[in-house]
């Protein structure tokens, strides 16, 4: 749905995502996160369920510009055939019945990259911003820090399936006690697909310092976020370029460059924005080019930090070929994640 509540149509629509879009910005895939509001639910999984009607609806209307996809292959196909790819993610990894068989059955529908928790805590975890920490004209974005309540011993099994299946966490909302125990309880490199450095815009919704630093020394990545209220102080919570670049060249002088990537959470957030949609991430790269960056450095943070971590660290059973950078869009059914690889011999966005 737009931003009116009306129905919406995934070709063209005024949100900052759509087939027109993405063509235009040379996108190759567009990752769909299955979002549902736990709590205005009595059974949200059935919500959950409709939404990927939903979305295989939506890719049936629009077969001739976007297909789904399972493995390396189907991106290639689809390329030769000009149409865009589609893969599935999760925004909420509570809506199973607390039961590691549905998760299972997620990754049998497609999914491949799920956030554990949402702005609610669910039966695997805590959020270190909850909803009600959200309301009002002045949301408290900054005392809401929680070191003591990890995750459950739900969320630990399902953590360690996740890694069995090679599904990849996200820590993205996650409480700053639950990303330590993701940490000690995984092996493998995880992400945290739409987060920005607490130092510089200091909310909880943020990482601090010390999870950046173990983020990197795991070989994971952090997406930035394009929330104006995570990346600077401002009162008209306008989200600016100027404030990107700073985020991204602390956090490379914090880690280095390798832990960057781009997360944007279009359409699920809804400050004022100088990128407006995904035709335009051109303005990020200049501004990257303008601030001393070098051409390897913008590249990878475009797509090379991700495409290595998925190179070096998944070999799933389905392809090795998820995810290349983490961006958020689309709200056909609330929230998007996407990736993107920046090909500069075409000037050609791709998205994996």
């Amino acid at each position: 749905r737009d931003l009116k509540g009306k129905e919406a149509s995934l070709y063209s629509n005024d949100l900052s995502i759509d087939l027109e879009k993405l063509k235009k910005g040379n996108y190759l895939l567009q990752n769909f996160a299955l979002f549902t509001d736990q709590k205005e639910l009595a059974i949200p999984e059935q919500q959950t369920m409709r939404l990927y009607d939903e979305y295989c609806t939506q890719m049936d209307k629009y077969a001739d510009y976007i297909a789904p996809v399972y493995q390396f292959s189907d991106i290639e196909k689809n390329d030769k055939e000009g149409k865009l790819s589609s893969l599935l993610t999760l925004e909420d990894g509570g809506v199973c019945f607390n039961d590691l068989a549905m998760l299972r059955n997620y990754y049998r529908m497609g999914v491949r990259m799920i956030a554990l928790t949402w702005n609610y805590e669910n039966g695997i975890g805590f959020p270190n911003l909850s909803m009600k920490d959200m309301n009002g004209n002045h949301p408290n974005y900054k005392r809401s820090v929680d070191t003591e309540r990890g995750l459950t011993e739900f969320g630990i099994s399902y953590v360690k399936e996740m890694e069995r299946l090679g599904m990849i966490i996200d820590v993205s909302h996650l409480n700053d006690a639950g990303f330590y125990d993701v940490l000690k309880y995984t092996t493998k490199p995880f992400v945290a697909s739409h987060s920005n450095a607490r130092s510089v815009c200091n909310v909880a919704r943020n990482m601090n310092d010390d999870m950046i630093l173990q983020l990197a020394k795991r070989g994971g990545v952090m997406g930035l976020n394009f929330c104006g209220s995570f990346l600077a102080d401002h009162d008209d919570h306008k989200s600016c370029v100027e404030d990107m670049v700073k985020h991204i060249l602390y956090i490379k002088d914090l880690a280095g460059i390798d832990v960057i990537g781009l997360g944007t959470d279009f359409d699920g957030i809804s400050c004022p924005l100088e990128i407006g949609d995904a035709s335009m991430m051109n303005l990020l790269e200049e501004a990257l080019y303008k601030a001393g960056l070098t051409q390897e450095e913008v590249e990878k943070i475009f797509y090379k930090n991700v495409l290595e971590y998925t190179k070096k660290f998944y070999k799933w059973i389905v392809d090795p070929f998820f995810f290349l950078v983490f961006l958020e869009g689309y709200d056909i059914i609330s929230d998007v994640n996407f990736c993107k690889k920046y090909e500069r011999e075409n000037e050609r966005l791709w998205n994996y």
